[in-house]
């Protein structure tokens, strides 16, 4: 498994000192774009191949959030390649050892030409090293949106400084925007997200908020067609 080190900043926390959701996807990010560039294959090898990697879901266990100055490690495997998808594990980690958060995702190579998924290149394959995956309750890639009692919130225009090197809204945007409505006092201890559409600088998405159970909630980050760009659900 690829790690690195870090330190919880002071610019990453919420008001109770720990590590926010958005940010803990950050690491998870930075630690598997930090093993590609290693590898040789990150942002100028994909940029001169035309091709960069989308993803379509995650789902991240909380079992505690690191507090403000703590040392962490952060570490990434990925444990298949199907066709068109990769599937990739996260953990963090306090020094000593203590398991913090263990993450399931998916991924897609597309192609930046065509902005069509395509078959992922045996030389990607053979530069990353699969290892068994992480011991978690693996939940399914789609998430259902109910028919109806959804509660429409105040839209939100995608800005520059929400994009990432794809143009596009980053992921953990999506996630930064369904936190605001967490109960106050609550601690999130699941989090599952399906990202369906990209968003580009401008679109305006109106998050559709739907209460599941006293323990769970749904945020459909809905474009102006009505139709998700992202399904974020909390479990509480």
């Amino acid at each position: 498994m690829y790690k690195f080190d870090g330190r919880i900043r002071y610019s990453e926390v919420d008001s109770e000192r720990k590590l926010t959701v958005e940010k803990m996807i950050d690491y998870f990010q930075d630690c598997s774009s930090f093993q590609s560039e290693d590898l040789g294959i990150g942002l100028d090898y994909m940029k001169a191949h035309a091709f960069a990697w989308v993803i379509n879901y995650w789902q991240i266990r909380f079992d505690r959030r690191p507090v403000m100055g703590e040392q962490v490690r952060t570490g990434t495997t990925p444990y298949d390649f199907k066709g068109i998808m990769g599937m990739r594990n996260f953990m963090m980690e306090t020094a000593d050892g203590e398991l913090l958060a263990v993450a399931n995702s998916v991924w897609s190579l597309l192609d930046m030409k065509q902005m069509y998924p395509m078959r992922i290149p045996a030389e990607l394959i053979e530069r990353y090293q699969t290892e068994p995956r992480l011991d978690m309750d693996y939940k399914p890639r789609k998430i259902k949106v109910p028919a109806e009692g959804g509660v429409p919130c105040e839209t939100i225009t995608v800005r520059p400084h929400h994009l990432d090197t794809n143009k596009h809204m980053n992921n953990a945007q999506y996630v930064h925007f369904a936190m605001m409505y967490l109960p106050a006092g609550r601690e999130v201890r699941e989090l599952r997200v399906e990202y369906r559409k990209q968003a580009v600088l401008g679109d305006r998405i109106t998050p559709v908020l739907y209460h599941i159970t006293d323990n769970c909630l749904l945020l459909s980050m809905n474009g102006e067609d009505g139709k998700p760009h992202a399904v974020v659900e909390i479990t509480l």
